[in-house]
């Protein structure tokens, strides 16, 4: 038997390395994320494996799975922990070794393995730790198995019926390798800056990217698991203006930014401007669906309204569907409707055949912007972006707010904004057109201007975006009238960053 996992010990006693501990709020809507050594300790990440092979077994699985690690001081740990949880489960395991996300995702290909379970913070500060997993390639678990899984750990339900093995796979980064750069090079000479924030994504980039022709800058790609100039968050600006600085100083024509564990791409243009990763996939989507008239798309909740009103892609004939945020969410819409690509705000694109598997890979990404930027070759990354219909957006922002309190915070602020519509209250003097409540909630006003709230998926916070095609101003009133409404919440605490 092995112990029921506890929700709190005491680091550096007796229970703390005889008893699991998993606190439950870690099971989060997609993937599992964790404070390590206060959330989580080795024992519970074992409970863990043992959880997760229970679960692959119920769901009638073959008994194999993939696992790798992205660079992290305790990762390998971790790992080694959920393996012989996994183990014990009769699992299996194929293990890559240190790698980024999307390499696991790719080994259930190569390898011919149906479940994965990749041990990454992804782009969460030092301290944390998590799994994403997934039991149906290219797809990612979603509620229901995170709420099964949860259920089975936290109860000790394990089925340990043994039989598992381990099995190390030699130099599996090559074979990755050589599949994204077995392809024609580049036409056009090109400079980059690839940065990695010291993370995962360094050990690779350059390579990647030269072996297509693109002449590379590294910026930030040397291992250093303490990130020490700032976290590997394409979304994160002091990650954005670094970026940027080292595009100006070399005047190279883009820069791509990559977060931890390598499955996001952030953009920065040839003059130095950040481009938000929702404006670059509308680039995409004009010049993919150019190629392909008609094309599908699909786009979170959080991204720019120019997938709807963009008038290139209404003549391109291109349809869009925004849906839920979050990898496994925009993932699965994109299986289901057989979408060419799916678009997140926060980097993540999600490209199906003929241009990827389904799921999201930052070097892919990296490919399908260099390859937009060979077919137009008279024009730069900025004049892409400014033959856009100007629109102003923010940053996503994101308010502290407890996991334990952060849904009922949120359903609270999507009643307050349905009575306002009801009652014909006005936002900054405009009517409310519209209430998107698909995923939180997006509030539209009568000119367009718009404004989300939604709980963060992987964090103890909120999320907040707004954006206006009207003037800047009107996106600030946005913003100022849905944070007055989040005020009424004295749960909502300071933002990591704000306009």
């Amino acid at each position: 038997m092995f112990p029921k996992p506890v929700a709190a010990l005491t680091p550096n006693t007796y229970a703390y390395e005889s008893s699991p501990m998993v606190k439950a709020t870690g099971f989060r809507e997609y993937d599992a994320r964790w404070l390590f050594e206060k959330e989580i300790n080795l024992m519970g990440v074992q409970a863990l494996g043992m959880g997760l092979g229970t679960l692959i077994h119920e769901m009638g699985v073959k008994p194999e799975i993939v696992t790798g690690h992205d660079f992290r001081s305790y990762s390998a740990s971790i790992k080694m922990a959920l393996v012989t949880g996994l183990m014990a489960a009769g699992i299996k395991v194929h293990d890559i070794g240190l790698a980024t996300t999307p390499m696991t995702y790719f080994a259930q290909f190569e390898l011919d393995v149906p479940a994965v379970a990749m041990v990454t913070a992804s782009h969460n500060d030092n301290g944390w730790t998590g799994v994403k997993m997934g039991a149906a390639r290219p797809l990612t678990f979603g509620p229901d198995e995170m709420g099964r899984l949860k259920e089975i750990v936290l109860e000790a339900a394990f089925d340990t019926r043994g039989g598992g093995s381990y099995h190390f796979v030699e130099n599996f980064p090559s074979r990755y390798i050589a599949d994204l750069t077995n392809r024609p090079k580049l036409k056009n000479p090109i400079k980059v800056v690839a940065a990695c924030g010291n993370g995962t994504a360094g050990a690779f980039a350059e390579k990647i990217l030269s072996a297509i022709g693109a002449e590379v800058v590294p910026l930030d790609c040397e291992l250093d698991h303490s990130f020490p100039r700032y976290n590997p968050n394409p979304e994160d600006m002091k990650m954005l203006h670094a970026i940027a600085e080292t595009v100006r100083e070399t005047g190279a024509a883009v820069g791509l930014g990559f977060d931890g564990d390598g499955d996001r791409c952030g953009v920065v243009d040839n003059t130095g401007e950040e481009i938000f990763a929702d404006k670059v996939g509308v680039m995409l989507a004009r010049d993919i669906s150019r190629l392909n008239p008609g094309a599908q798309f699909v786009v979170d909740v959080k991204s720019t309204g120019l997938f709807l009103t963009d008038p290139v892609l209404q003549e391109n004939g291109a349809k869009t569907d925004y849906w839920k945020t979050g990898h496994s969410y925009i993932k699965r819409r994109v299986n289901a409707l057989n979408a060419m690509v799916g678009f997140e705000k926060s980097g993540h694109y999600f490209f199906n055949a003929p241009i990827g598997r389904g799921y999201d890979d930052g070097f892919v990404s990296a490919l399908a912007i260099l390859d937009m930027l060979d077919r137009n070759p008279g024009q730069s990354m900025a004049d892409l972006r400014d033959a856009l219909p100007k629109t102003w957006g923010s940053p996503t922002m994101s308010p502290h707010c407890d996991d334990e309190k952060k849904y009922d915070v949120v359903e609270r602020v999507v009643a307050r904004f349905k009575d306002m519509q009801a009652k014909g209250e006005k936002l900054d003097g405009q009517p409310i057109a519209d209430l998107i409540t698909v995923n939180g909630v997006r509030v539209v006003a009568e000119d367009g201007t718009w404004g989300l709230v939604r709980a963060s998926s992987n964090k103890p916070e909120l999320v907040v975006v707004v954006e206006s095609p009207v003037s800047e101003e009107r996106m600030r009133a946005m913003f100022k009238s849905v944070d007055g409404v989040l005020r009424e919440n004295p749960e909502v605490g300071a933002y990591n960053q704000s306009i």
